[in-house]
């Protein structure tokens, strides 16, 4: 494996990029979504099913995983990678979300976060530094940053307080990380909704200087109009050389939107999570197969998809799976939401390279429009 880490952009249409981030680990086709793999697996799927659907990155999470297993053991079985059978790239966040939203668990101080675990009660410090230990031993190839994510709505003076902490917090993160060849550092600006407090992360983090640059701070309930507003100018505040990364996004639309102004990564645990409740998303939009309409319904999910659940079966077997809390049901509707997620990355990444990104966009909104294919 070579000591790579770097990030081109081939194409541009709009604020929209496409590009490829290399690591040591293999290279990320650009704009890329990351399926969440919270606790050293993607839930209901195999890891080579996971790559099978397109993916060329997952997440891990810090949180999590420094619970249960811990960091520690993980490393003695020579990291995340080998742990969980993912010879791919990784990227582990650093923490802060879980540990915020936490509440009266936690105690937040200059130096960092003490918190209870919501597993068995034990108590536990987290730093930036710490952070930075657990992401090394895990061995993962894209380190996050840790920071504060404070939930909105919020003062404008609270914003403004935990956005410099993360920034003091940002610079901590990256002494304590070192020089690591092959590994990545992202910072992650913050600010809320206020353009000034954006501006003041951005100035601050590219200060420091970091190998790609995260947008924190949004889908945490501010709505998505909110959220397009500060997407409208905070990609463009970040260096035009390095990956933009949104947090926690999302349903499609938003990832269609977020893309369309400017962003290269984004991780949601919607795709997987919905699949385990029988939500299954569509071009023609989001479905419930646990509806009647389902039941003696003889054709597939989506008639275009080529994942297993829609090759292979039909509304009403999967009604009925799902009906009878049968595990194959998660398996499936997993599988084809993580394949429908990376297939519209795929067709976002050719949209912008062919210059036809407004049409793609145009022809999306269409379809899901239109809603379901009428009931037999």
């Amino acid at each position: 494996m070579s000591d790579r880490f770097s990030f081109a952009v081939n194409a541009r249409d709009g604020q929209a990029r496409t590009g490829v981030l290399q690591t040591m680990r293999g290279d990320i086709r650009t704009p890329a979504f990351m399926p969440v793999g919270t606790a050293a697996t993607v839930k209901a799927m195999l890891p080579e099913s996971v790559r099978e659907t397109g993916a060329d990155i997952l997440l891990g999470n810090t949180y999590h995983l420094m619970l249960r297993p811990g960091a520690e053991r993980i490393a003695r079985f020579g990291g995340l990678h080998d742990f969980m059978n993912w010879q791919h790239p990784i990227l582990t966040d650093s923490g802060g979300f879980q540990v915020m939203s936490l509440g009266p668990l936690r105690k937040l101080t200059e130096e960092g976060v003490t918190f209870a675990s919501h597993i068995d009660g034990s108590r536990h410090e987290l730093t930036p530094e710490r952070s930075m230990e657990i992401q090394r031993l895990l061995g993962s190839d894209i380190v996050m940053a840790f920071d504060e994510c404070p939930a909105l709505p919020a003062t404008e003076e609270s914003v403004a307080d935990s956005m410099r902490r993360s920034m003091r917090w940002a610079q901590r993160s990256r002494d304590a990380f070192g020089d690591r060849p092959g590994h990545a550092l992202f910072g992650i600006m913050q600010g809320g909704v206020t353009r000034e407090l954006r501006e003041e992360s951005a100035q601050a983090l590219t200060g420091i200087g970091f190998d790609g640059y995260a947008i924190g701070g949004l889908a945490v309930g501010e709505g998505q109009e909110a959220m397009f507003g500060v997407l409208d100018y905070a990609p463009g505040l970040l260096p035009q050389d390095k990956p933009r990364y949104l947090m926690g996004v999302g349903k499609p639309d938003d990832i269609v939107g977020a893309v369309q102004r400017g962003v290269d990564m984004m991780d949601c645990v919607l795709p997987s999570r919905s699949g385990r409740t029988g939500q299954a998303w569509t071009r023609r939009g989001q479905l419930n197969i646990k509806n009647a309409r389902h039941q003696d319904d003889p054709r597939p999910l989506d008639e275009d998809c080529t994942c297993p659940a829609c090759r292979s079966y039909s509304r009403a077997y999967l009604h009925h799976v799902f009906r009878a809390g049968e595990m194959i049901s998660g398996m499936l509707l997993t599988w084809h939401n993580l394949h429908y997620y990376q297939d519209l990355m795929g067709g976002l990444r050719d949209a912008i390279s062919q210059g036809r990104l407004n049409d793609f966009i145009a022809d999306f909104h269409a379809m899901r429009a239109g809603g379901d294919i009428p009931p037999l």
